[in-house]
Parts: structure tokens; C-alpha cells; sequence
């Protein structure tokens, strides 16, 4: 079902102040990931669980403690590595996508914004 025009300039409106003064929250789903870095990523994460598989086979006790850090330290790394997003891909919280009217901005400056959400809903309601 469409949204009316109210709704979505409502919505319109949530957007911008989101954006506004949690842009950290509204972009953070937002990160593209690198196919490159998922597959390097993957590829020492397994390095990495061999290394740990060969530590767990080697006989001598302080090269075993070795290599199975190693192992680790490369898992621990390749994950980072994977879940790292494109440089640039993410917007700049202090550079909101789209900037309130100034008419608008002067007239509701006093009021904050759960204030004027709440007078909305009044004025829906208001029979008169």
C-alpha cells in the first residue's frame, strides 16, 4: 500500500533528522563490503585453521603453543580483513543527504522533534 503524502513527508522528515544527529546509527547497515577482502579474508581464516590443525598435530609442546597462535592470529586477521568496508562507501555523518527548508528550520527551532511529532498526531486527530 502507497504511502499518503503526509506519511511521507513525515517519513521524510524522521530521515533528515536521522541523519542529523545520528548519522553514525542510520549508516552503519548502510557499508559496503569488498568481494576482494571477503576472498583474501576466507583464505586466511583457512591459512589460519590449518595452522591451528598443525599445531594440535605437531608432537613438540613449544611449537605446538606457537603455531597454534600463529594460526589464531591469522583467523583473528582474516575476519578483520573480511568484514573491513570500501574506503568511501559510507557517508559522512556531518554531510546529511538532504537539508531541511530554511522556512521550516526557523519556525520549529524551539521545539524538539518528539514535540512536533507529538502536535501532528493532535492535529490528525482533532475532530474540528
Amino acid at each position: 500500500m502507497p504511502l499518503s503524502e503526509q506519511e511521507q513527508r513525515l517519513l521524510d522528515e524522521m530521515e533528515r533528522h536521522l541523519m542529523r544527529n545520528d548519522a553514525d546509527v542510520v549508516t552503519a547497515p548502510g557499508r559496503a563490503l569488498s568481494y576482494r577482502n571477503i576472498v583474501y579474508g576466507t583464505i586466511l581464516v583457512l591459512v589460519g585453521i590449518g595452522a591451528l590443525i598443525a599445531g594440535v598435530a605437531i608432537n613438540v609442546q613449544a611449537a605446538s603453543i606457537a603455531v597454534g597462535v600463529i594460526g589464531f592470529a591469522v583467523m583473528l586477521g582474516g575476519v578483520i580483513l573480511a568484514l573491513t568496508p570500501l574506503r568511501g562507501s559510507a557517508p559522512s555523518p556531518t554531510s546529511p543527504t538532504t537539508a531541511p527548508s530554511a522556512g521550516a528550520s526557523k519556525s520549529r527551532a524551539g521545539s524538539s522533534f518528539m514535540d512536533r511529532m507529538n502536535d501532528r498526531w493532535d492535529r490528525r486527530n482533532d475532530p474540528s
